[in-house]
């Protein structure tokens, strides 16, 4: 009886080590606004510093899409524990309210801009835009009306993915990543995609993201508002990690 319970114990226990040893490829988080705003895409500036906090003390180090792309072409190598941090929209508390979190943790981004939304009400201008270029953030896109492409037609999903691009480059340079709106896309969107010369997108999928993936269809860790602190924002680490190990 002990060494049968000796036994279940150990395979507990290297489950349990399995589960959290990390997995192959990295993770993207997928943030939208740093806000006290009660929304459940909006985390507030102390969430959002506690767990720029835990990504430093853990050893992450944040990169650049682009770097990711050299890096599966075999062109640069990477951190040992590379991280990418994203945002939807390109609302003003990405530069007022995050860039100067992730500036105090050695932290940097890629914002995912809505071209029609530029310089409404609480959306970044061009200014802005350019200003947090300056200070290391990627800029990307995320079409120009914030529509489902996943619902429309391939026509309306061209305008929306080349337009966005010719917008953004007029005032910020070469745009090279995209991000689907509400995660969706058909194969279609991806051949769109590869036409305008994009070079990949993020998705709604979750997990993390090794070499030999999809780069039109790159995975995400969705960090919403957290009803249970930091230990919510670890579960979702831990689950893309696991869903990459299981091969999901």
């Amino acid at each position: 009886m002990n060494r049968l319970m000796a036994l279940s114990a150990f395979i507990v226990i290297c489950i349990l080590s399995w589960l959290v040893w990390p997995g192959p490829g990295v993770p993207i988080l997928a943030y939208h606004q740093i806000s006290e705003a009660d929304d459940i895409y909006s985390v507030t500036a102390a969430q959002f510093e506690e767990q720029m906090s835990y990504l430093q003390d853990k050893g992450y180090t944040a990169i650049s899409l682009e770097q990711l792309y050299y890096y599966y072409n075999g062109k640069i190598s990477l951190p040992d524990k590379p991280i990418i941090i994203t945002f939807d929209d390109g609302y003003e508390d990405n530069l007022l309210a995050a860039l100067p979190i992730m500036e105090k943790y050695n932290m940097r981004s890629t914002v995912f801009v809505v071209s029609g939304l530029v310089g409404t009400s609480e959306y970044l201008s061009w200014q802005q835009i350019a200003e947090m270029q300056v200070r290391h953030t990627e800029i990307g896109s995320h079409t120009v009306s914030h529509i489902s492409l996943g619902d429309t037609s391939p026509d309306q999903q061209r305008r929306e993915v080349i337009d966005s691009k010719a917008i953004l480059e007029q005032h910020v340079g070469s745009v090279k990543f995209f991000a689907y709106p509400f995660g969706q896309f058909t194969p279609i969107t991806e051949e769109i995609l590869r036409e305008a010369g994009y070079l990949g997108a993020c998705s709604g999928i979750a997990g993390l993201n090794p070499k030999g993936v999809d780069t039109y269809a790159l995975k995400r860790v969705n960090v919403p508002h957290p009803k249970y602190g930091l230990g919510e924002f670890r579960l979702r680490l831990l689950r893309a990690n696991i869903y990459s190990k299981l091969g999901i």
